[in-house]
């Protein structure tokens, strides 16, 4: 359920609609708290119109001529939704994706990504310093626990804060001095995570200073990389042009790799599609691993977690009871936990619902107010005379079981 109660019970209240909400044991918030604000709860929806969820929906589970909101995770042509996607366009369903809700900038209303990037670095952290257990280094990250074992992100701020006091007065260890966590792209999930890494006592550095940061017992470095610090161009003609980059790139090529050995933690931000050039090869992995202990690198969090995407080394997803593996590159093989050579790797692919309470309550916000006027459309006729908010009539993926104008594209996937 994407809304939380304190939200339900503003819709029954103030515009007087009627909320069922599917019965859970597993929901943070409760089907009592539910209740008790006015939502029926039931198993079935089959008297519902409209259903909201938040991640992909078993195509058994749908109806026909139904309204779904939801993450379809479709708009890259993703082949494991594919058949999802058949299925609802069967049935003569309408798809309104969060991912594509957004303002007349194109810019994203509706997202979890802060979350995704708070519960990633706190994960992180908490594999760096099991990593360095590992490795026989007593370090104070080892206080740090996975994200899901916290309460909520006060919780976390104090567990944080009471580590960073630690390095402060009595600094790290000399074998991961300068420590350097690395983030790959500036956006929500960026900034959450950089949330959670600046409760350390972090100073930052630019990407040209990297080459030259000194061991410091007291701080922690970071830097943030863009997109001219990744890519540049194959000719070599002309500097580096973002909206070029985003058109044309095929004229680029990935840049990144020279500044990795410098990194301590590399954590991954970046929206990627196949046409963009790769962070990191195999082929890199392979010559950065080539011997035991060569390299400073020990942690990715690849919070993308993109399969066979930017980074080679995100082969598998992972799950919060088993988050981490090490990516041996000699052999592409994966083992759980961190021993290894090799980096460990995050790739847990719904770091949101680590954090729920937090992760909820700012999702339900953001989404609060189109809940009426979504409730309020008339979706029997064109989808221009609907009455829709042009946020959602944006968002439209699938419109009485047809591809809309803007998604035309993804019935190249659907034909594959």
């Amino acid at each position: 359920m994407p809304l939380v109660p304190a939200d339900v019970e503003r819709l029954i209240r103030d515009h007087g609609l009627d909320v069922t909400v599917q019965t859970s044991p597993i929901r943070t918030f409760s089907d009592d708290a539910y209740r008790a604000v006015g939502a029926a709860v039931a198993e079935d929806l089959a008297d519902c119109p409209i259903i909201m969820g938040v991640k992909e929906i078993p195509p058994a589970r749908f109806e026909t001529g139904k309204t779904y909101v939801f993450f379809s995770h479709v708009i890259k042509g993703q082949p494991a939704n594919m058949p999802m996607l058949r299925r609802l366009m069967a049935l003569g369903c309408q798809v309104i994706d969060y991912e594509k809700i957004t303002d007349d900038q194109g810019r994203r209303l509706v997202f979890f990504g802060r979350f995704a990037g708070v519960a990633g670095m706190i994960d992180t952290l908490w594999a760096l310093g099991e990593r360095l257990k590992h490795e026989g280094v007593d370090n104070p990250f080892v206080r740090i626990r996975p994200a899901h074992r916290y309460d909520d992100l006060d919780h976390v701020r104090r567990e944080i804060g009471a580590v960073s006091d630690s390095i402060r007065k009595d600094g790290l260890p000399d074998a991961i001095q300068p420590l350097v966590c690395g983030f790959a792209g500036y956006g929500q999930v960026s900034l959450g995570a950089q949330e959670i890494y600046d409760l350390l006592p972090v100073v930052e550095v630019s990407p040209e200073e990297l080459p030259s940061v000194k061991p410091a017992s007291r701080e922690c470095h970071k830097i943030v990389f863009r997109e001219e610090h990744m890519a540049e161009r194959i000719d070599g003609s002309s500097p580096f042009e973002l909206q070029e980059y985003y058109d044309y790139p095929d004229r680029y090529r990935a840049s990144f790799f020279p500044q990795v050995p410098y990194l301590t933690m590399l954590v991954n931000c970046i929206y990627w599609e196949p046409k963009y050039p790769r962070l990191i090869t195999r082929k890199q992995f392979q010559e950065l691993y080539a011997e035991p202990g060569s390299t400073r690198l020990r942690i990715i969090g690849d919070i993308t977690a993109d399969l066979d995407g930017s980074l080679a080394c995100t082969t598998r997803v992972t799950a919060p009871d088993k988050p981490i593996y090490v990516y041996d590159p000699a052999t592409g093989q994966t083992p759980d936990g961190v021993a290894g050579n090799g980096p460990v790797i995050l790739a847990v692919d719904f770091l949101p619902c680590e954090v729920p309470v937090d992760a909820s309550i700012e999702f339900s916000r953001s989404l609060l107010p189109f809940m009426s006027r979504l409730a309020a459309a008339d979706l029997s006729g064109s989808l221009a005379e609907s009455g829709l908010p042009p946020e959602l009539a944006r968002a439209m993926i699938v419109y009485h079981g047809e591809l809309t104008e803007p998604y035309g594209y993804i019935r190249d996937y659907l034909d594959e």
